[in-house]
């Protein structure tokens, strides 16, 4: 190992008669030994740069980096010097400097983007994300195929892991949502029904509203805020560390054993979430209208089974099962897309979130219009 001292950056000069001088330099050229002593040896090693008949042996230099080639590439005006000496490792990286352009000052100004640009770029980035999410819908499909022929395949691990984390492990806070989403809609819509003396229709208010419309929607941001954005930090976590790489390299489908597995759990998560949130929001509901409007229990469960019909249960459930595939797939879109950097992890699973809960309630409008469209609401 070599001494402390003797691994500090420096150089001797030796001067002989009628031949030009010699530069050796000996140590670490490196981030840590350059740390302090970089500016002070650029000062000294300039004067000789400038005489294109110097002789630079860096032979002598222990270890050197990036950082060393870039500080003597940079003392010598950005080119390496004409009579050099240096190990092959070492001239690697004179030749990574080398073979960069310094951009012009021009090029270096900050230049804001166009509008045409700032659309174009939103266009292409959309464009993209739809490729890339209908080519996931394919290859799910094709691995559903694949699990239909060989049903001894099918991930069961997997697939009740996920259920346990997004639906066991969610339900506190769903029953916590749920009673304060009964409780809210049942006073306000009481208030307001109560200004025409009709505060018998809250049965009606809170039937329609929470079981077809709100308790799948909210049910479906929660967990797009809470699963998705864990099933998205995991793909970007297997980016990071090379896990997907690695799965790759052994010839394991990463779509088979990580993508499938969370998009069926999420499927069959969602709607039993959502009948749990109806029934602590109808609880909720009741019991909010009882206290403050003085609405019998027996009228409820009078007049709950009329309002509610099995129709529209069921197409609550259908909704929401859509709902949490839809989760699912964009979780692990975005997830598969994260660059092996903290950064993009970060983005990717803001943006995960961000576009999941859009597309919920965007699929919420459009299934309302439709079942209004075809008579069944």
């Amino acid at each position: 190992m070599p001494s402390s001292e003797s691994a500090i950056p420096a150089f001797r000069v030796a001067h002989e008669t009628g031949v030009p001088p010699k530069v050796t330099l000996t140590g670490q050229w490196t981030l840590r030994g350059l740390a302090r002593r970089a500016n002070a040896l650029s000062n000294e090693l300039k004067p000789y740069a400038r005489d294109p008949e110097v002789r630079w042996d860096l032979t002598g230099i222990q270890a050197m980096d990036s950082v060393g080639a870039f500080v003597l590439w940079q003392i010598n005006e950005r080119h390496p010097p004409a009579h050099l000496q240096v190990q092959p490792e070492h001239a690697a990286l004179f030749r990574r400097w080398a073979d960069r352009r310094v951009p012009t000052p021009a090029e270096t100004r900050i230049r804001r983007p166009a509008l045409t640009d700032v659309l174009a770029s939103i266009g292409f980035a959309a464009t993209e994300h739809f490729a890339s999410f209908i080519s996931l819908i394919g290859q799910f499909t094709l691995d559903v195929a694949f699990l239909l022929a060989h049903p001894a395949r099918t991930p069961w691990r997997e697939i009740s892991a996920t259920i346990y984390h997004a639906g066991a492990r969610a339900l506190g806070v769903m029953t916590v949502i749920g009673l304060l989403l009964g409780v809210v809609v049942s006073y306000m819509g009481g208030l307001s029904l109560e200004t025409y003396g009709a505060q018998g229709f809250i049965v009606n208010i809170l039937g329609l509203s929470i079981v077809r419309h709100l308790s799948p929607v909210f049910t479906a941001i929660l967990i797009a805020g809470r699963s998705g954005s864990a099933m998205t930090a995991e793909l970007g976590v297997m980016r990071v560390t090379e896990e997907l790489d690695a799965l790759a390299a052994m010839g394991i489908s990463h779509s088979l054993r990580l993508v499938l597995p969370k998009i069926v759990a999420l499927t069959l998560v969602m709607p039993l979430l959502v009948i749990w949130t109806d029934v602590i929001a109808l609880a909720g509901g009741v019991w909010a209208a009882h206290a403050a409007f003085d609405i019998s229990y027996a009228h409820f469960l009078y007049s709950l089974p009329r309002v509610v019909t099995p129709l529209s249960f069921w197409l609550s459930m259908g909704k929401s099962a859509v709902f949490g595939g839809v989760i699912a797939l964009i979780a692990c879109e975005y997830g598969l897309r994260a660059k092996p950097n903290t950064e993009s992890l970060s983005a990717e699973t803001t943006n995960s979130v961000v576009t999941a809960i859009t597309v919920v309630i965007v699929l919420d409008g459009i299934f309302a219009v439709v079942f209004k469209h075809a008579g069944l609401m």
